[in-house]
C-alpha cells in the first residue's frame, strides 16, 4: 500500500508539505503542489484513514455539495429541506455526512478538489442543482472518482446516478394554468433562469410549445434566480406583456414587487412552491416540489450504487398549487 512518505519522496518534498496540499493549505507554493499532485496521481495514493475505512468495507462517507449562492439574499428554505431529507436517511442507512458548499471549491482545479474530497475520507457524493460554471465537479462526475447522485441534473454513468421531476411537464403546467385563468394573452414575459443550464432549457421548452399551442409572443430574458435581477426585468417589460412566468418562486416575488411599484396588474406564476412567495399577498400559481423527499430519494439511489447497481435516472412527483397569504399565515 503507497504511504504518504512515498509521496513525499516522489515529489521531492517532507511530509508534512504532502499533508498541508492534501488539505488544500494556501501556504504552499505553485511548484510544489502540482509536484504532490502528480506523485499522487502517479502513485494513486489514498489516504490512510480512507484506506483503512476501504479494507474494513466501512467506507462510505458522504458529501453533500450545496449551491446556495443564487438564493443569498434570503434564508434557503430549499436548501434548508435538502439537507433534513439528507440527515435523515442518513441517519437511517447508518452513513456518516459532511457538508460542503460549492463556492468552497472555485479556486481549486480538478485535481485539487479531489484531493481535497479524498483527505476527508469522502467516497460518495449528492449534488444539489450542478451549476454548468463548476466544470471542476462535471469532471469529477465524468471520471467516475465518486460514487454520485445528482439533484435535478440528468447526468448518469455506471457510478451516477440523478433525480429530478420532470421539468418539461412541470413548467408547461404551471404556465398553462395561468393562462388558461386568464383572458387575452398575448405577449408573455418569460424570466428563465442561468443560460444554457439543463432544468433552464428544459422549461424554456415548454415555454416554446406553449408559445406555438396558444400563438402568443414569448420573450424571454435571464434572472440567474435572482429576485432583484427579476424585478429590473419586470420594470423594464411589463407595460408590453400581459402574463410573466417565472422559473423559481424568488423571481416571481421580484416580479411582484415590480408590478406593485409600477401600480399595474398581470397574472404571474413562479416554480417550486416555497412559503415566502405566501407573503406578497398576492395569490400565484406555482409548482409545488417536495425538496424533502428529493434528497431522501438521492440517498436511496446513492444506497443502490454502493449496493453494485449502476447509474440511473428517476423523476418524483411534483404538484401545481396556488399559493395564497392564507396558505403561510399561522392559524
Amino acid at each position: 500500500m503507497v504511504s504518504i512518505n512515498d509521496v513525499a519522496k516522489r515529489a521531492g518534498v517532507a511530509k508534512s508539505t504532502v499533508s498541508k496540499v492534501l488539505n488544500n493549505y494556501s501556504l504552499v507554493s505553485n511548484e510544489t503542489r502540482l509536484k504532490v499532485e502528480k506523485a499522487v496521481e502517479e502513485l494513486g495514493y489514498v489516504p490512510n484513514s480512507v484506506a483503512i475505512s476501504l479494507s474494513k468495507k466501512e467506507f462510505n462517507r458522504v458529501g453533500l455539495i450545496v449551491d446556495i449562492r443564487h438564493n443569498s439574499q434570503f434564508v434557503d428554505e430549499i436548501s434548508m429541506q435538502y439537507l433534513t431529507g439528507a440527515f435523515e436517511k442518513a441517519k437511517e442507512y447508518h452513513l456518516e455526512v459532511v457538508t460542503f458548499f460549492s463556492s468552497q471549491f472555485d479556486e481549486m482545479n480538478y485535481k485539487q478538489v479531489t484531493a481535497y474530497l479524498k483527505s476527508q475520507r469522502i467516497n460518495c457524493l449528492i449534488i444539489y442543482n450542478l451549476s454548468i460554471e463548476n466544470k471542476n465537479l462535471y469532471k469529477i462526475i465524468e471520471k467516475q472518482e465518486f460514487f454520485s447522485v445528482l439533484v435535478d441534473s440528468p447526468i448518469i454513468n455506471d457510478r451516477t446516478s440523478s433525480v429530478s421531476i420532470d421539468q418539461f411537464s412541470a413548467q408547461y403546467d404551471v404556465a398553462k394554468k395561468t393562462f388558461d385563468e386568464n383572458e387575452y394573452i398575448d405577449k408573455v414575459l418569460y424570466i428563465a433562469g442561468g443560460a444554457g443550464g439543463y432544468i433552464t432549457n428544459q422549461r424554456l421548452d415548454a415555454m416554446k410549445k406553449l408559445k406555438e399551442e396558444y400563438g402568443f409572443e414569448l420573450i424571454v430574458k435571464y434572472g440567474d434566480f435572482n429576485e432583484y435581477k427579476a424585478r429590473e426585468i419586470t420594470l423594464q417589460h411589463a407595460r408590453k406583456i400581459n402574463a410573466i412566468v417565472c422559473a423559481s418562486d424568488l423571481m416571481a416575488i421580484g416580479a411582484v414587487f415590480a408590478l406593485t411599484e409600477l401600480d399595474i396588474f398581470r397574472p404571474v406564476s413562479g416554480f417550486d412552491g416555497i412559503r415566502l412567495m405566501g407573503y406578497t399577498k398576492i395569490a400565484m400559481n406555482t409548482v409545488k416540489q417536495n425538496f424533502n423527499l428529493k434528497s431522501k430519494q438521492a440517498f436511496d439511489e446513492l444506497k443502490k450504487l454502493l449496493d453494485g447497481e449502476i447509474g440511473q435516472h428517476t423523476e418524483i412527483p411534483y404538484e401545481v398549487c396556488r399559493i395564497d397569504y392564507m396558505d403561510v399565515i399561522q392559524k
